[in-house]
């Protein structure tokens, strides 16, 4: 069996964006220009308490300029580097037939300027000190304070600057994204109204993530969220190269949305889907394209 679990929710993918930059400049001495997503934005957004810089990609909808009016709801998604421009074409090539998403803002949510993106997302999207030890050289547990980030500086640079629903805001996260979007539900659940937890990283120090829940469902008796959770069916222990090593990601997303069901939270929809033939990897394009149709639906 060689399977990839902890390698991959740390996702060595991010590794690749970086490597790609001096290609880019490569190109520019050969004559070449760099390829810009048209129409996008991208503005600095620091952090002034930890002192780190970071970006946020904006994309606006089509009809943005012609109805000053009208306000649109908001999907930040993290791992801008690589869920950015994938979401920004699911979100156009499923409407060209007629509208099957809502129009939205597209917020993509960038790694530290100047860091590697495995390190910075290992440190930001974590909630403990506490990473696998196939990771053990690099920092954890920096989610409390990226979410400070958050709920202090981007949403409200955001909500400035364009004409947003702050009741309609949806926050993606793919793998440690996905964990990262649990914490926030379980500790800041106003601060969205959707969460798409995308093969989340459940399994990280010991589940730690099912510890909040618990400690939330002492305190509250509501929920109020619309959830969206999408899982590779690969993700779970298994023969093929496909599947995961240590951890059943699968077990864990179905334990989850149980145990959430059982709270019986009036305020909270929460919906699962396994995706066949999919594994950490690959399942991104897909689950995102599953969460807009259930977070973002059309109006009929």
């Amino acid at each position: 069996m060689a399977g990839f679990c902890l390698a991959a929710c740390s996702d060595p993918s991010v590794a690749a964006q970086s490597a790609s930059v001096p290609a880019a400049q490569d190109g520019q001495r050969g004559g070449g220009a760099p390829y810009e997503i048209q129409g996008s934005q991208v503005w600095d957004v620091p952090d002034p308490v930890s002192g780190r810089r970071y970006q946020v990609f904006v994309q606006l909808p089509a009809s943005y300029a012609a109805t000053p009016e009208r306000r649109y709801p908001v999907l930040y998604v993290t791992d801008a580097d690589y869920a950015f421009p994938i979401l920004r074409q699911i979100s156009r090539r499923v409407n060209l037939n007629g509208p099957v998403v809502e129009e939205f803002i597209l917020v993509g949510l960038s790694y530290a300027v100047g860091e590697d993106g495995r390190a910075s997302r290992n440190r930001d999207y974590t909630p403990t000190a506490s990473g696998p030890s196939s990771a053990r050289a690099m920092l954890h547990g920096g989610g409390a304070a990226y979410q400070t980030y958050l709920a202090a500086e981007v949403l409200p640079f955001i909500d400035a600057r364009f004409r947003t629903d702050p009741s309609r805001r949806v926050l993606l996260g793919h793998s440690y994204g996905g964990l990262l979007a649990a914490q926030v539900m379980f500790t800041q659940p106003e601060l969205f109204s959707g969460y798409v937890l995308g093969s989340p990283s459940l399994w990280f120090d010991q589940r730690h993530m099912f510890r909040m829940e618990a400690d939330y469902a002492r305190d509250h008796r509501n929920l109020a969220a619309d959830v969206f959770i999408y899982i590779g069916a690969y993700e779970t222990p298994g023969d093929s190269r496909r599947n995961t090593d240590d951890v059943d990601m699968v077990g864990d997303v179905r334990a989850f949305e149980q145990m959430l069901r059982d709270r019986a939270y009036p305020g909270l929809t929460i919906e699962s889907q396994v995706l066949e033939d999919e594994d950490h990897l690959t399942v991104a394009p897909n689950g995102f394209t599953r969460a807009l149709m259930a977070v973002l639906p059309a109006s009929q």
